[in-house]
């Protein structure tokens, strides 16, 4: 079978709002986690088409997590309606997907740990097709524009010119900023607990509001803003 030239993908993707495009080949996940892989959702894919759009990043700074609350809640908003048109335009060519939600909702759950798993792992797959790295805080990191980034994502049955992997280093060797600042202990460097992440990260006031308070992995990173903007001091 004759590999779709991406280029035909990509103007599509661009023209919906995106600021960023990848291809991951579906032989990137064979370390997904069983239960995980894209295959599980759709048994045709062979690749998955990745994309993402860049949240402005002025709310961070805002002395009130409600700003930031409401951009986050409207990233997400506005990728998900991305990937509907994105999709309808695909299967309008003859290129057949399934849609993966940007984050809700999702099937696993572990109430004892308070831990769940998306469908399929965003941040991971970004990696796969090349959109960034993943950094000691857990979020991928985009050279341009650093965390602040809302990722989308369709599986489809065809063979599509794959994306080189992202060839640029991120954290430095020895930051442990993301670490340290995390008020809940929640990071290690390597994965996030979400047992201790969650009272801030998804914070219920009392008149039942979900609020991200907490952000200071994404706000406190050097590389919130890309690698050209990096922070020399924080």
């Amino acid at each position: 079978m004759t590999a779709i030239d991406q280029n035909t993908i990509k103007q599509i993707v661009i023209k919906n709002g995106a600021d960023l495009f990848g291809i991951a080949p579906i032989d990137r996940f064979d370390d997904a986690p069983e239960g995980f892989h894209p295959t599980d959702i759709y048994q045709k894919t062979k690749s998955v088409i990745v994309f993402a759009k860049r949240i402005p990043s002025e709310t961070l700074y805002a002395e009130s997590c409600v700003p930031f609350t409401h951009i986050n809640t409207l990233a997400m908003q506005a990728v998900d309606l991305m990937t509907f048109h994105i999709s309808s335009e695909l299967e309008m060519i003859g290129i057949k997907n399934v849609i993966i939600p940007t984050d809700d909702p999702y099937e696993y759950w572990d109430e004892e740990n308070k831990t769940g798993r998306a469908i399929l792992s965003l941040r991971h797959t970004g990696y796969l097709a090349g959109l960034g790295i993943i950094g000691r805080n857990n979020l991928l990191v985009n050279e341009q524009f650093g965390n602040m980034i809302q990722i989308g994502a369709l599986l489809t049955d065809s063979e599509i010119e794959p994306t080189p992997l992202a060839g640029y280093k991120t954290c430095p060797d020895n930051c442990r900023i993301c670490i340290d600042t995390c008020p809940a202990k929640a990071l290690d460097g390597t994965t996030i607990n979400q047992k201790l992440c969650r009272p801030l990260s998804n914070y219920r006031n009392e008149k039942g509001y979900v609020l991200k308070k907490c952000y200071h992995c994404r706000k406190n990173c050097p590389l919130t803003l890309g690698l050209k903007n990096r922070k020399q001091n924080t």
